[in-house]
C-alpha cells in the first residue's frame, strides 16, 4: 500500500529526514512513533502529498505520490494534527461540504454520510456547530471527513493529542473499527498509543528509522531473569560460564531474595535464544534454591529509550 525509499528534507541547515525506507502492506495498522521534532509530521505531508521531498520516492497502491498527487490523495484519508474544521458549520453540513469537494456521486453521499457518521459515534450531534464540540467530539469529526469517502488507506497524525483519558479510549476504540475495512498509518509520541493499536511499529528518532518491526520482536529478548532464596557461593561466576551468556546483572534484593538479569548473547537479525532451560540445568545441578526463572521481556519503553540515549 505504501512504499517508501530513501526520503530525505531539509529545512535549511536542519534535517528533517534522512535516508527513510519502509514499506506498508495492506490491512496493516501501523504506528509512526517517534519523539517531537523526530520527522514524522514531516514525512506524513510528504506521503500525503502536501509537502515535496528533497530527495526519495514514495508510492501508494502503486501511483508516484509526486506525478500522481491528485489520484493518490483521492484514495486516502487524512487527518493532520490540527483538524481542518469550520466551527461555524454545523456536523452534517460540514461533512455534506467534504462530500461535495471528494466528488461523491449525489446518489452516494448519503450512505457514504450515514456510515462515517455512525462510524465516528456522531449521530446525536448533527445539527450542533463544530465550534460547541468537545475536543474528542471535534476529533471525531475529523476522523468522519477522513473516512467519507470510504479511502483504503487513512493516514492519522497524532490522532489523540490533547484529549483527556476517556476521549482517548474512545478515539482508541474508533480506530480499531477503522482498521477493519482500512490500512492506518498513525504518527503518536505516546507509547500507549502504539501498544494499545498496533501490532508494528516505525520508531523514527532524528529524521532516522531506529526500528521497523512488530511488538513482538522488539519485545523479544534473550535475556532471563533468576530468583534464589538465598545466594550460593559463586553464582555470577557459574552463570557466566554458560554458553550464550554475555553478561550477569545482580538486581539486589526484591523481596529480600537475591536476583540476577542473565544478559544473552543475540546475533543480529536472529531470533532471540531463551537461556531458561540451561539455567535451570546449572541451578539444579548445583543445588540452588531455585524460586523463580523466568524469561525477560523488553517493554516498548525499554526499546525507545535504548534508541534515544544511542541516537
Amino acid at each position: 500500500m505504501i512504499d517508501v525509499s530513501d526520503l530525505t528534507k531539509s529545512y535549511g541547515a536542519i534535517e528533517a529526514l534522512r535516508g527513510v525506507s519502509f514499506h506498508i502492506a495492506p490491512g496493516e495498522i501501523v504506528g509512526l512513533l517517534g519523539p517531537n521534532g523526530a520527522g514524522k509530521t514531516t514525512c506524513i505531508k510528504i506521503l500525503t502529498g502536501y509537502l515535496q521531498p528533497d530527495s526519495g520516492a514514495v508510492t501508494v497502491n502503486g501511483l508516484d505520490v509526486l506525478t500522481h498527487t491528485r489520484q493518490v490523495q483521492s484514495q486516502l484519508g487524512y487527518l493532520p494534527e490540527s483538524a481542518p474544521l469550520y466551527p461555524e458549520l454545523s456536523v452534517q453540513a460540514y461533512l455534506k461540504m467534504i462530500a461535495e469537494l471528494r466528488q461523491i456521486p449525489e446518489e452516494e453521499q448519503m450512505p457514504r454520510l450515514s456510515e462515517a457518521i455512525y462510524a465516528a459515534g456522531l449521530e446525536d450531534h448533527l445539527t450542533r456547530p463544530i465550534g460547541q464540540l468537545s475536543k474528542g467530539y471535534r476529533q471525531r469529526v475529523g476522523l468522519a471527513q477522513a473516512i467519507v469517502h470510504q479511502p483504503r488507506l487513512l493516514i492519522l497524525d497524532e490522532p489523540t493529542i490533547g484529549l483527556d483519558p476517556t476521549q482517548v479510549v474512545e478515539i482508541r476504540r474508533l480506530i480499531r473499527r477503522l482498521a477493519e475495512h482500512s490500512t492506518i498509518l498513525f504518527s503518536t509520541h505516546i507509547l500507549s498509543e502504539v501498544e494499545a493499536l498496533c501490532d508494528r511499529v516505525i520508531i523514527l528518532i532524528s529524521g532516522q528509522i531506529k526500528a521497523d518491526a512488530r511488538l513482538t520482536e522488539l519485545a523479544a529478548t534473550s535475556d532471563a531473569v533468576l530468583v534464589l532464596d538465598r545466594a550460593p557461593d559463586h553464582v555470577e561466576r557459574a552463570l557466566r560460564s554458560l554458553g550464550g551468556v554475555r553478561g550477569v546483572e545482580p538486581l539486589g534484593l526484591p523481596e529480600g531474595h537475591p536476583a540476577y538479569r542473565i544478559l544473552g548473547r543475540q546475533e543480529a537479525g536472529a531470533e532471540a535464544s531463551d537461556l531458561c532451560p540451561a539455567i535451570y540445568d546449572l541451578a539444579r545441578r548445583e543445588g540452588w534454591p531455585l524460586r523463580e526463572l523466568r524469561r525477560d521481556v523488553r517493554t516498548l519503553e525499554t526499546v525507545f529509550n535504548e534508541l534515544a540515549t544511542t541516537a
